[in-house]
């Protein structure tokens, strides 16, 4: 079925899915890790071999329900018993709200069907008197023959609502937070859950991580531009009303809306700060993408040189200084990451920092400026982009905690020209961590929490635990879709023994240090399948109608 027939969120459901010979093509390239995935699996190691596999083919959703498999429904007297009151989304004339009535309402769109116990889930929750708006799950399709779509929402994020309507097209509020409102026809749920979250702060629209409804999926085809039109008019109306009436938004083909915060002038200068050991055929790219393929007229770049050797290594070092191009920072001794960044941080001008492995290459020439645009924000931690691997698949879209065993990063091996799961890829939002790899952060943020812990992560997970640290001071991690760049993950990393003693090391380190945020990822659903790449499939056994808490 065309791309049209779905609404923006649901693109990611569009995309045509390769065949399975064409997946299988890709396996004969690469005999030792087909050998290695056998013997996985006959060894009896099946998620070490499904992990491996995906990692060779690439990865794709597996999200829809069977055509055949229709949700239980709710009676009709549920919702009236649980003090409910159903009001239509697209009500003609748009929608008032009275003050009269029962204490909660449910805004839903036409021809949604109400999931089994959802009326008594909802009016659970509403027992908490801070909260005032609750939104859920829902299933989706595009035609009435077509398979339920899982729409699984993560919790509430006013960034993300910004790029991408998560909300509808169902949403119960608390009558008295929203009596007299007349909400935008075409995006009222979205504007009713911005509306209260700005009024009783963000923490009074919370996520219920269970199936609320399903139905047929509306906003597509001729009703995309009037549904992008009434969103960019909701957008554009919580900016005027948080003080951010000088933000531009623009509603881009995919449907993501982009914001553009003002920039102070002059520009904030930047500090480029990149480790390196040789590798030249690295290197040299990386840096000349940064001299030539990056607009942001305040830059300075810093090589952490960890004692190369190589006579062309150093030859470029010499021409780079010469040229007065980049600063080059002698950092001896055995390879630490943390403590080498550290270092070259304290020496940095920048009122910013950015950390780029020597492995990175900027794909647009925008990617610094999308970037520092957030990282200015006072409520903005650490700032991550979109990373694109040497086979041209998602390397980093932000990172996931409580995934693939531990933490990982998000879309793992997905198609690069992917949009992600509800456009995610595309999106800023707010993530738990973002990778060192391409991390942006104003230069006072990170010294007031102590940069990163080399102490304790010399190599790995030093960027997670860094975001962590950020976060619980209430500096908020950041992923910009709109940030795109190229990374061979590692290139310039050898395997060892003692580099595998190390990363158990660190492993059992983050667990200690953050076990309880490593449960559940706030901003994933605990519907799909932790084990595997992220949104590639639903939870074993998973039915929407398990028993949760709003968060």
């Amino acid at each position: 079925m065309s791309a049209d027939a779905y609404p923006d969120a649901l693109l990611f459901a569009a995309a045509p899915r390769p065949g399975r010979l064409a997946r299988l093509a890709r396996a004969p390239r690469q005999p030792r890790r087909i050998l290695a995935i056998l013997l996985a699996r006959l060894s009896g190691r099946r998620l070490r071999a499904a992990q491996a596999w995906i990692a060779l083919v690439g990865a794709e959703h597996r999200l829809a329900l069977p055509a055949g498999v229709v949700p239980p429904s709710e009676p009709p007297s549920a919702l009236a018993q649980a003090g409910i009151e159903r009001i239509d989304a697209e009500a003609p004339g748009g929608i008032r709200i009275e003050p009269a009535g029962f204490p909660l309402i449910l805004l839903a769109a036409p021809g949604q069907q109400i999931a089994e116990g959802a009326a008594a889930a909802i009016a659970a929750a509403f027992a908490d008197p801070d909260l005032h708006a609750l939104y859920g799950d829902v299933l989706a399709r595009p035609h009435p023959r077509a398979a339920w779509i899982p729409v699984l929402r993560p919790s509430f994020d006013r960034d993300f609502l910004h790029a991408v309507d998560a909300i509808g097209p169902v949403i119960a509020l608390r009558r008295a937070s929203v009596a007299g409102l007349d909400p935008v026809p075409g995006a009222a749920a979205l504007d009713l859950a911005l509306r209260i979250a700005g009024r009783f702060g963000p923490g009074a629209v919370r996520h219920l991580p269970r199936l609320l409804a399903f139905g047929d999926a509306e906003g597509g085809g001729d009703g995309r531009p009037s549904q992008r039109a009434a969103r960019l008019r909701v957008v554009r109306a919580d900016l005027d009303r948080s003080g951010e009436s000088g933000t531009g938004a623009i509603v881009e083909d995919n449907g993501v809306i982009r914001l553009e915060r003002p920039l102070p002038v002059p520009r904030p200068l930047v500090s480029l700060i990149v480790p390196t050991r040789d590798r030249l055929d690295l290197l040299r790219p990386c840096i000349e993408s940064l001299r030539h393929r990056t607009d942001w007229p305040a830059k300075e770049i810093l090589i952490c040189d960890n004692e190369s050797r190589d006579p062309d290594t150093l030859a470029y070092f010499h021409a780079l200084e010469a040229e007065g191009a980049a600063r080059v920072v002698a950092c001896p001794g055995p390879f630490d990451f943390a403590a080498i960044n550290n270092r070259v941080a304290a020496e940095a001008r920048g009122a910013l920092l950015a950390f780029i492995n020597n492995d990175v290459e900027a794909a647009r020439p925008d990617w610094l400026e999308r970037m520092v645009r957030e990282a200015l924000r006072p409520e903005i931690g650490a700032v991550g982009a979109r990373l694109i691997d040497g086979e041209g698949r998602i390397q980093h879209g932000g990172i996931v905690l409580g995934t693939g065993g531990l933490v990982t990063h998000s879309h793992r091996h997905f198609p690069g020209e992917a949009v992600g799961y509800l456009s995610v890829l595309h999106a800023t939002r707010g993530v738990s961590a973002v990778t060192a790899a391409c991390l942006v952060i104003e230069a006072e943020k990170f010294r007031r929490v102590g940069g990163f812990d080399a102490a304790t992560f010399r190599i790995d997970f030093n960027d997670v635990d860094l975001c962590l640290r950020l976060n619980a001071r209430g500096l908020r991690s950041l992923y910009v879709g709109g940030a795109l760049l190229h990374h061979r993950e590692s290139a310039s990393r050898r395997p060892s023994a003692e580099a595998a003693a190390r990363h158990r090391t660190e492993v059992e380190a983050l667990k200690r240090r953050w076990g309880p945020l490593l449960a559940q990822d706030p901003h994933y659903h605990p519907g799909f399948d932790p084990d595997l790449a992220t949104h590639l499939r639903l939870r074993r056994g998973w039915t929407g109608l398990e028993t949760a808490e709003p968060r």
